[in-house]
Parts: C-alpha cells; structure tokens; sequence
C-alpha cells in the first residue's frame, strides 16, 4: 500500500536520507527506531507528503505522490492520510468535537455527516463525555485521543504517527498503544510509527531500525 524506492534527502552538504526503500502492507503496524538525527522523523514527513525528497518515488495506494502539483497532493493528504504527533496540536479555541470535525470541513463535508463521524470516533475511544470540552480542559491522554480521532476522520489509509506517546505518562501511552492495535483489529487500519519507546515497537508487525540515513535490515 506504500512504496518508497530511493528516498534521498539534502539539507545543502548534509545528507539526512542516503536511499530508502519500504515497502508497507495494508493493515500493517510499522515502527521505525534509532538514536535522535538518524533521519526518522525527515522520513516520515516525507512518506506523509509534508515534506519532499530530493530524490526518489514514493507510491501511496497506487498514487505517485511526487508527481501531484499542490492542490492536488493537499487534496490527496487530506482524502488518504492521518498524522498524530507527540504534542497533539489541537486548537485550543476549539472543543474536542470541534477539533476532530475540521479534516472533514476542509474536504467540505457538511456539518451534520462531520459531527456524526466525529461523535462515532470520540465514542469509540472513550471520549464521548468530553465533546463539548477545550484542549486545556484533558489531560494529556485524552488530548492524544482526539488527536487520534482528528487522524482517522477522513478514514485515511495510514496513519503516520511521530512519537505519540513521547509526551505521555506510562499508563497513558499503555492506553494509546493498546488503542492503535485495537484500531488496526477493528477496521485494518495502517499505521506507520517513529518512536523511542521499545515497547511499542516490539508490539508492532516489524520493527525497523534507522540509522546513518538508511534503514537497517529487521
């Protein structure tokens, strides 16, 4: 479902990827380890299309990514991908509903199918007494949960997560790893993982390590 072929990338002299091939199934939990500046999170960012490569081809659900212009590789994110990042980037004016809604605004779902969606989620992950309430107003656990939701809203293909449960107490990232194996037996969802925590990528499918801008063998 996803294929990178000869992924590089150049920040001027500093080469941060130096050729990256993957290859991930649907359904698939995938974690990507390795010491700080080995190019985990420059590889992800440019698997979920928010950056690009200086070279390579990056293929998602048949799509050559690369080659969309703006508009269309935005539309294509927004339709295909989910992110969940260690520090949740809600929008603190906004309530936990709010919050999940706006993928689905940005596709210009209308109200009433966004909100039935996003209640469906919320519900799913234990959060359906907290719509109404604001980012400040969660603990950091529930927080991560309607950032989890805000991914999923537009059943993306994959879920690109960069050190979700970095932020986290031990319970709580017990909480969020169990869910994103919950979430993959429930509705086959893929997720691709970067994370510093052994214990999530030693539950995932395949545990892949980074480093020196290339990935090793498992």
């Amino acid at each position: 479902m996803i294929e990178a072929k000869g992924i590089y990338k150049s920040f001027g002299s500093l080469h941060v990827l130096k050729g990256v091939d993957l290859k991930i199934g649907k359904g698939e939990i995938v974690s990507i380890v390795g010491k700080s500046g080995a190019g985990k999170s420059t590889l992800l960012h440019i698997l979920g299309t928010l950056d690009n490569a200086t070279k390579g081809e990056l293929k998602i659900n048949g799509e050559a990514v690369f080659q969309l212009n703006a508009k269309r590789l935005a539309a294509f994110r927004n339709a295909n991908i989910g992110f969940v990042f260690q520090f949740h980037h809600l929008l603190p004016e906004f309530t936990a509903l709010e919050n999940v809604c706006i993928p689905a605004y940005i596709q210009r779902q209308s109200e009433t199918v966004a909100e039935k969606r996003a209640k469906e989620l919320l519900d799913y992950l234990g959060l359906s007494e907290r719509l109404t309430h604001k980012p400040t107003q969660l603990s950091g656990g529930e927080q991560q949960r309607v950032a989890v939701a805000r991914a999923l809203m537009n059943r993306p293909a994959v879920v690109f997560a960069d050190e979700p449960s970095g932020n986290l107490d031990s319970a709580s990232s017990q909480e969020l790893h169990q869910l994103l194996f919950n979430l993959r037996k429930d509705f086959n969802q893929t997720f691709v993982i970067v994370t510093h925590n052994e214990e999530l990528a030693t539950m995932s499918d395949r545990r892949l390590e980074m480093k020196d801008g290339l990935l090793l063998q498992e």
